[in-house]
């Protein structure tokens, strides 16, 4: 059975001319916001919609990268028939998927030492994950400075809040958990590597491996019955 979340549609709304896309799983809107559409979230759905002042012509531009971009990472599209196009982009690694490779790997670690390497690159004073971030958050902090509207310098006190105070939190804690990782030089009890092999002194030749038989899980007791409910 085809999966809902690979479908998505991209179209004008007949009633208020509005270009609006609907459908797909996170990917697809990661997609569409690299295209240049802009999240709207709902109660029961998000959607996807295009900036404001834009022309129609603007619009149209719009909708049909994003359709070649969807239809290039495999997603079926249906649209509008100006939106349709045979087009199909060279397709890259987003810089995010570089950052959630960490993950990866500190789900794959067996030992502290592991976890700890890989979290280096979110943490590493000069040049980590985490000290970019800052920069980031100064930055657009900077550019809100003369932007010129009413609101604009509140954003920025905010936005170097974040960085001063929520992120410094996150550095700080994430850094010393690395550390304390570091000097543990343990492996992972639940992640031993398991090479198969069968120790020399071993006689029972049906023997597969010398790793403990896994840990027995007991099922979970059922609720206890509401008092109203007994006879």
């Amino acid at each position: 059975m085809p999966r809902t979340d690979r479908f998505l549609d991209i179209r004008r709304d007949p009633h208020s001319d509005e270009l609006l896309a609907r459908g797909g799983d996170s990917e697809a809107h990661s997609v569409l916001q690299r295209a240049g559409f802009i999240a709207v979230v709902r109660v029961h759905e998000t959607y996807h919609r295009a900036p404001t002042g834009l022309t129609e012509d603007d619009e149209s531009r719009l909708a049909t990268d994003a359709v070649a971009r969807l239809r290039v990472t495999g997603y079926h599209v249906d649209c509008d028939e100006d939106f349709n196009t045979g087009s199909r982009p060279a397709s890259y690694l987003p810089l995010g998927s570089s950052v959630a490779h960490i993950a990866d790997r500190i789900r794959e670690a067996t030992t502290t030492e592991e976890a700890a390497d890989a979290l280096i690159e979110m943490t590493a004073a000069h040049d980590g994950i985490l000290a970019a971030l800052d920069e980031v958050l100064t930055a657009t902090a900077d550019f809100h400075d003369g932007l010129g509207q009413a609101a604009d310098p509140y954003i920025a006190r905010r936005l170097r809040y974040l960085a001063d105070e929520h992120l410094r939190v996150i550095r700080t804690d994430l850094v010393d958990t690395r550390n304390t990782l570091a000097d543990r030089h343990a492996p992972h009890p639940g992640r031993s590597t398991c090479g198969g092999e069968v120790p020399a002194i071993e006689r029972e030749r049906s023997a597969v491996c010398a790793c403990p038989p896994p840990r027995r899980t007991l099922p979970a007791p059922p609720p206890p019955v509401a008092a109203g409910l007994r006879r």
